[in-house]
């Protein structure tokens, strides 16, 4: 018989403190499959006016090594026993932002940032927090299924990316999603760049924009 069994872990997170002193809205990031925090921490400091916010970079608890390289690098979940990762997940989400409230005093706006696999866990994450969540920004990763309209609707605004080239993230997903969100009565902006599975130039440009409307 298949059984599971709750355990404790520990998981890994980087921050990057605002470049100026005083109260800062928090960027939150999640990586995507078979990455690291670093990689999601690079892609967000790209965003020109990042650096005035404090960024937190969150690392998956799945780790692993990288083939080819050796890297530590990690996944958010599996198909196996995935809502209880969904439920892991959502509580180590919630620690983090809450410690890093407690050390930073962070002030609001809040906004989730996701790429590839970590799409889905920013949706998640924007859906679940006991905080409230101010955007998502997302780029070549899918709305999970799960996420109703009624759940969607506490989501204030997202920025939807997709490249024309991406293989992993076909545009009628893409538009499919931009819809349901459009449903869930979500402000969002949808932005097709050409280009493939990528946090690109056009990605920066339309975030740094999507986080100067939500903190001036």
């Amino acid at each position: 018989m298949d059984r599971a069994i709750a355990t404790g872990t520990h998981g890994r997170y980087l921050i990057e403190p605002p470049a100026s002193a005083g109260p800062a809205a928090v960027l939150v990031g999640f990586h995507g499959y078979g990455e690291g925090a670093e990689a999601q921490l690079e892609r967000m400091r790209r965003v020109p006016g990042a650096d005035r916010w404090l960024q937190v970079s969150i690392q998956a608890l799945n780790r692993f090594y990288q083939r080819r390289t050796n890297d530590v690098v990690a996944s958010w979940m599996t198909r196996q026993d995935r809502e209880l990762a969904i439920a892991d997940n959502l509580a180590y989400v919630n620690a983090v932002i809450a410690a890093v409230d407690r050390e930073y005093g962070a002030g609001t706006p809040l906004v989730l940032s996701g790429f590839s696999q970590g799409v889905s866990m920013a949706f998640r994450a924007a859906a679940g927090l006991s905080r409230r969540v101010d955007g998502v920004i997302a780029v070549g990763g899918d709305v999970p299924p799960e996420l109703g309209p009624g759940t969607l609707e506490g989501v204030s605004g997202a920025l939807v990316c997709h490249g024309t080239d991406d293989e992993f993230y076909a545009r009628v997903i893409f538009e499919r999603d931009v819809q349901r969100l459009r449903d869930a009565k979500v402000t969002v902006r949808a932005l097709e760049f050409e280009g493939g599975h990528v946090w690109s130039d056009a990605v920066v440009e339309a975030a740094s924009l999507f986080l100067r409307e939500r903190w001036r």
